[in-house]
C-alpha cells in the first residue's frame, strides 16, 4: 500500500514548482514535509492527492499507476490550514457526510461516527453545530471527517497553523496517537522544525521546490545532508562561518582556531563552511568553548529566553540564550560556541562531518 513518486515534477505558468522528485512513503507512517513558505509543500501534496497532474514522472499507489486518475477515484483525505466544516450541520452530520457520499448503510455510518468522535474527544458534542465549538474542537471535527473515510492516504496541510499556542500543543501531542494504528500513510506539512521533531516519523525537507533529504526525522535533524537542509531544519536558521583546515587546526578567519582532530584525522586540508544552530551559541564562557567577537543588532525577549541578532564581521548570526538579557543594540559582545556542536560542509554545501554531539546521539 506504499505511495511512490517516480521522478515527479510540476510546472505552472512556465515556473517549476516541484523539480523531479523520487519519494516512497510506506503504510502506517507519519511523514512530515518541512520547509518555509513557497518551498513546494502544498504543490507536492496536491500531486499526491491527484488534484494536479505532474509535468513528468509517475505516481504509483499500491503498485498501480494512478498518475492520471481523478482525485474522486482515490482513497485520499485532505485537511487544510483553513479547516472546513459545514456550519449548518451538526458535528455528527459533518463527520458522517463523506460516508453518506460513499453510500454506506446507516448502521455502519453511526458506528464509525461515534468511534471516531470518541477518539477525537468529540463524543459529547455530536449534536452541536461547528460554530458552537472552540477552534481546537472545530479542527478536531475536520480531522475526524478525514479519518472516518478510512483513507489510505491522509494529507494534512499545516492543519494547526491558525490555532493558538495551547491548542496547537494539545493537538500536536494527540495527532501521532490518533493515527498510530490506522495503517494509513499520513503526510503533514509544516514550516516549523520543532513541530516536525514533535511529530516524529519521517521527514522530507523542502527548499525551492526540491526535496533536499528524506529519512527518519531525528536523523535528518542531527545529520543534515547539506547546508540547505541544515538551514531548513533550524529555527532560526543555522548560522554559518567560513573556516580553513591547515597545519592540524581549523582557522575561523578572525584569529579563532580549533584543533581539527575533533573532526577526524582524515579531514583534508582545505576550505569549509562551519554551521551551528542558534541554541548552541552562548554569552557565557565554558571550559572548551571558542570565543567570537560580535556586534549586537537587536534582541527579542520571549520570556524565558532571548534571541540575540549579531553581526560577526559581516556575517549575520542569531543566538538563542537562556534567560532575559537586557542588552543595547550596537554594543560589542563576546559569544561562545562549544566545538562539539559544529557541523562542517564543503564549499558546495555538502555535509563533510556531522557535529560530534550528533555522532554520539
Amino acid at each position: 500500500m506504499s505511495l511512490v513518486l517516480d521522478h515527479v515534477s510540476r510546472t505552472a505558468g512556465g515556473e517549476t514548482l516541484i523539480y523531479p522528485t523520487d519519494l516512497t512513503l510506506e503504510p502506517g507512517t507519519m511523514n512530515v514535509l518541512l520547509g518555509p513558505t513557497n518551498a513546494g509543500k502544498t504543490s507536492l501534496m496536491r500531486l499526491m492527492a491527484g488534484l494536479d497532474k505532474p509535468a513528468s514522472g509517475r505516481i504509483l499507489w499500491k503498485g498501480e499507476d494512478v498518475t492520471g486518475q481523478r482525485v474522486q477515484d482515490r482513497k485520499v483525505a485532505m485537511v487544510y490550514q483553513q479547516f472546513i466544516n459545514y456550519p449548518s450541520m451538526t458535528v455528527y452530520d459533518n463527520i458522517a457526510s463523506p460516508m453518506r457520499l460513499m453510500g454506506l448503510d446507516a448502521g455502519e455510518i453511526d458506528r464509525r461516527v461515534r468511534e471516531t468522535a470518541d477518539l477525537m474527544q468529540l463524543g459529547p458534542m455530536l449534536e452541536r453545530k461547528p460554530l458552537e465549538l472552540s477552534g481546537g474542537q472545530q479542527q478536531r471535527c475536520a480531522l475526524a471527517r478525514a479519518l472516518v473515510k478510512n483513507a489510505g492516504l491522509v494529507l494534512l496541510d499545516e492543519p494547526l497553523a491558525n490555532l493558538d499556542y495551547k491548542l496547537r500543543e494539545e493537538l500536536r501531542a494527540e495527532i501521532p496517537r490518533i493515527f498510530a494504528e490506522s495503517g494509513s500513510i499520513f503526510v503533514y506539512a509544516t514550516t516549523e522544525p520543532e513541530e516536525a521533531l514533535l511529530l516524529g516519523g519521517n521527514c522530507a525537507t523542502l527548499w525551492q521546490g526540491r526535496v533536499t533529504q528524506f529519512g527518519p526525522t531525528p536523523e535528518v535533524y542531527r545529520k543534515p545532508a547539506d547546508a540547505t537542509t541544515a538551514r531548513v531544519f533550524s529555527d532560526p536558521p543555522m548560522n554559518f562561518l567560513e573556516v580553513e583546515k591547515r597545519d592540524g587546526v581549523l582557522a575561523f578567519g578572525e584569529g579563532e582556531t580549533l584543533p581539527a582532530g575533533a573532526f577526524g584525522p582524515e579531514l583534508a586540508t582545505g576550505r569549509y563552511t562551519a554551521g551551528f544552530r542558534p541554541n548552541h551559541l552562548s554569552l557565557d564562557p565554558g571550559a572548551q568553548t571558542i570565543a567570537f567577537d560580535a556586534t549586537l543588532a537587536v534582541t527579542e525577549i520571549t520570556g524565558s529566553e532571548t534571541y540575540v541578532h549579531l553581526d560577526h564581521h559581516g556575517a549575520r548570526w542569531v543566538g538563542l540564550v537562556h534567560g532575559v538579557r537586557v542588552l543595547r543594540p550596537g554594543e560589542s559582545l563576546t559569544v561562545h560556541l562549544d566545538p562539539r556542536h559544529v557541523y562542517l560542509f564543503d564549499e558546495a554545501g555538502a555535509l563533510v562531518r556531522p557535529a560530534p554531539y550528533a555522532e554520539a546521539a
